[in-house]
Parts: C-alpha cells; sequence; structure tokens
C-alpha cells in the first residue's frame, strides 16, 4: 500500500514520530504470543503506534467471558482469536500483515517460530507456557517483554523490570488464577508490555533485526 495519504493511521502517526522511527516500526514484526486479555489488547496498542508486521499465534476461540477484557466484540464469538484479531488490525491500518497460527506454543513448535521475530510479547495464560517461551526466547537471542500479576482491582502498582534482553511487567504479587481477570488491570499490564516493546523496537533493536519498510 502507497502511504499517498489513503492510510489515516499513518497521515496522524506522521505528526508524532520522526520518519526513521516510523521506519522501524514499519519493518520490524513482532511475534504475539496469545491472542487474550493481554495479547489482543497488546496488539492494538502497537498497531496504533505504527507497528505493521506481527505474527500471532493463539489456539483459542472467543468465548462470552472473554468480552470483559479483550479486544473482541459479541460478533466475534465462536471465532478464532487470530482471525478475529487480524481483522481489527486491518480495520485500524490496511497496511498491516499478520501471519496467523490458530495454534498452541510447544517445545516442538518453537524453534521454528522463535526466528521469525527478533521481539515477542508473551501474553499466555499458562505459568509453564510463559516460562517455556521467555526461557527459549532468550536462549535464542530473541527479546521477549512478559506479564505477571495483574488480577483483581486495587491492588499493588504495575512496574517494569528489565534484565537484559527480557524485561517484566506486573505488580509481581497477585496471582492471576486467585483474583478474577477484570478489564483495568488486564489492559494496563497490556499497556506497559506494549511500551516495553515500543522502547525495545525504537532504542535497542539493532539495526539488522528490521526489514525493509512497509510501503
Amino acid at each position: 500500500m502507497n502511504d499517498n495519504g489513503d492510510n489515516l493511521l499513518r497521515r496522524g502517526l506522521a505528526r508524532y514520530l520522526a520518519p526513521d522511527q516510523l521506519a522501524r516500526l514499519r519493518s520490524v514484526r513482532v511475534g504475539i504470543a496469545g491472542a487474550g486479555g493481554l495479547g489482543s489488547n497488546a496488539a492494538l496498542m502497537l498497531a496504533r503506534s505504527g507497528v505493521e508486521r506481527f505474527l500471532l499465534i493463539d489456539d483459542d476461540v472467543v468465548d462470552a467471558s472473554n468480552l470483559n477484557r479483550q479486544q473482541f466484540w459479541p460478533r466475534h464469538v465462536g471465532r478464532p482469536k487470530v482471525e478475529c484479531l487480524t481483522e481489527l488490525l486491518r480495520e485500524l491500518n490496511p497496511a498491516v500483515t499478520v501471519d496467523r497460527r490458530q495454534e498452541r506454543i510447544t517445545a516442538d513448535s518453537l524453534p521454528a517460530l522463535l526466528p521469525a521475530c527478533p521481539l515477542w510479547v508473551e501474553a499466555l495464560d499458562g505459568a509453564a507456557d510463559k516460562r517455556l517461551l521467555v526461557e527459549q526466547a532468550m536462549l535464542g537471542g530473541r527479546h521477549v517483554v512478559s506479564a505477571s500479576g495483574m488480577g483483581g482491582y486495587n491492588g499493588a502498582p504495575m512496574r517494569k523490570r528489565a534484565l537484559g534482553s527480557l524485561t517484566l511487567v506486573g505488580d509481581f504479587t497477585t496471582d492471576i488464577l486467585e483474583a478474577p481477570p477484570l478489564a483495568p488491570r488486564v489492559t494496563e499490564a497490556a499497556a506497559l508490555l506494549a511500551d516495553a516493546a515500543l522502547t525495545c523496537i525504537l532504542d535497542v533493536l539493532p539495526d539488522d533485526a528490521f526489514g525493509p519498510a512497509a510501503c
């Protein structure tokens, strides 16, 4: 797609970001592991910030219980999350390209998936799955942002911790299994994930992590 004024989001972003920043955002490929409360919100925040290339992985379909915090609407119930999220991303920015995979990340599938993206957003539910992705991403030289502690309401303040190529976000206190996953704190954690990912894209990733800028 030519950037000839037809793309409203691109036009608006040009008011706030320099051309070299926009080029980095458009050319980086970001992996989103999980398209639920964290992943769907973080993906749309990154798209609103100028990211245009995504690899989305999730094996689930939208359920009524997801509507309280995830970026889905009643019309999406029963459909694959990666399919619905792809539609929303492209509605926001028609220049977005998405490689969507309706599958679960496993120890067997990760070695082929990880090299596809220099940066991963870990937005999975299970502790074992979260640990698997983070550990393998770091061992493979990928940057990864991960969240923990976001359930309930009126909880401890959330913050970021940078540990080399890993950035952790959350309150580091709340067990999501013991507190209901409500929109305000889930979305807050997703925003911190997106912010950590933007920091990595604009200030940390080397030039060889970027492909040709989308046009």
